[in-house]
């Protein structure tokens, strides 16, 4: 995909707001990763503490979990920092998106 001025500046005013890569891709319908590399030529810095105070804190059980949320274990059971992601769920997973990328790695289609 050519990056016109207009999905440039689409892309820095998102990036610079801390919205995640899969967001800023979604809504230039191009590829996470392509807009990882285009925010890294660029120069541009994620400014993650941008959205921080609008987000609920992470699900630390599994009790908090809804049917909608992702269950990617983060850290080690036990350990005070332990949660789950409880971003939205992939359709038909029990991860999200990104999640699943990780897990069902090296699968073909049929057998994920």
């Amino acid at each position: 995909m050519p990056w016109t001025d207009e999905s440039c500046k689409t892309l820095k005013a998102m990036w610079c707001d801390g919205r995640s890569a899969r967001e800023v891709a979604g809504r230039l319908g191009v590829t996470r990763n392509a807009v990882i590399g285009k925010a890294n030529r660029m120069g541009l810095k994620h400014n993650s503490n941008a959205l921080r105070a609008e987000e609920p804190a992470p699900p630390k059980s599994p009790l908090q979990l809804t049917e909608r949320m992702c269950r990617w274990p983060i850290g080690h059971p036990g350990e005070a920092d332990f949660h789950f992601c409880g971003a939205q769920r992939a359709p038909g997973r029990p991860y999200c998106e990104e999640h699943c990328c990780l897990a069902y790695r090296g699968r073909t289609p049929e057998a994920a």
